[in-house]
């Protein structure tokens, strides 16, 4: 049973997206996704550099744009998606990627909507000095309550023994100050502020407004929230998730749980892939990963969908 999974933010780089360029269709789709956006993706995704594309307003937009591209390109024909991937699923912002590969948004909708997500939660971010670090080590029943002392939130629960922690700088400084018990390292992220906690209850509001007008369909393919790990079949409810999930946390662990009991056997992640193939390699031995970092990929990805659909 094959897993189609993207990445969330922090996946992009600079010029990821220059050699995808090159295949029929990627270009035009880039431009109407762009005036979607109203953001020149294929300049940020071929010209910026690593601090214009770490600003989350330009970030999520242009992950869910690389997503959509990269995916269209595994099939001889979308329609060929429903019938082969067994399960869909993607990591905080990467929802929107997967959401929209399994019919819930139109392409063009996901990335007016993601844009106006990116934009709400970097105002709310500017609100308060918040961030976010990653706990190296560590058992989660001993870290989580530990950062709730602190009161810090565990924003990211990724599974294979990765927590990422999210709150004030205060906070965070006093947990590089405490560690937990088991935990190595604490490592500080290069993200504008807490996502995925209460601090971004602000990008909730702007984020349903924006949804008010959508009429979502139900999922095409099984869509794997990653609020708990559920299933979840009606699109009004993907789309509610969607937006509230924007200051809740992650429940990567869950999701993968989830792949286990649907019996998966691979696992694609879309680009730019590498992340959450990283997680399945250590949380889901046996099962077949591979991360569409560029398009040499693709020969790769095509074989193993044809092994496992």
């Amino acid at each position: 049973m094959l897993v189609l999974v993207a990445p969330g933010q922090g996946a992009q780089t600079p010029g990821f997206l220059t050699e995808w360029l090159d295949f029929p269709g990627v270009r035009g789709a880039l431009e109407a996704w762009s005036d979607a956006a109203g953001l020149d993706l294929i300049r940020y995704g071929t010209e910026a550099d690593a601090e214009e594309i770490r600003d989350t307003a330009v970030a999520q937009p242009l992950l869910v744009a690389a997503g959509l591209a990269s995916a269209a390109l595994l099939f001889d024909d979308p329609a060929e998606l429903p019938q082969k991937v067994g399960a869909i699923a993607g990591h905080s912002v990467g929802e929107f990627t997967a959401a929209s590969l399994a019919g819930v948004l139109p392409h063009e909708e996901a990335l007016r909507l993601v844009r106006a997500r990116g934009l709400g939660m970097a105002e709310a971010a500017a609100v308060t000095e918040t961030g976010m670090a990653a706990l190296l080590g560590g058992d989660p029943a001993v870290t989580v309550p530990h950062l709730e002392k602190l009161g810090l939130t565990p924003a990211n629960i990724n599974g294979a023994g990765q927590i990422v922690a999210a709150g004030t700088k205060e906070q965070l400084a006093a947990l590089e100050a405490d560690k937990p018990e088991g935990v190595r390292k604490v490592v500080a992220l290069k993200v504008a502020g807490a996502f995925h906690t209460h601090h971004m209850a602000p990008a909730v509001d702007t984020l349903a407004k924006a949804a008010e007008a959508l009429a979502p369909g139900d999922p095409k393919v099984r869509y794997v929230s990653n609020k708990d790990g559920r299933t979840v079949d009606g699109g009004t409810e993907v789309l509610e998730r969607l937006v509230g999930q924007v200051a809740n946390p992650v429940r990567w662990d869950l999701c993968m749980e989830t792949f286990k009991e649907l019996g998966v056997t691979a696992l694609i992640e879309v680009c730019p892939g590498g992340t959450l193939t990283g997680l399945a390699k250590r949380a889901l031995p046996g099962v077949k990963t591979l991360a569409l970092k560029s398009p040499a990929d693709l020969d790769a990805a095509r074989e193993l969908i044809a092994e496992h659909a």
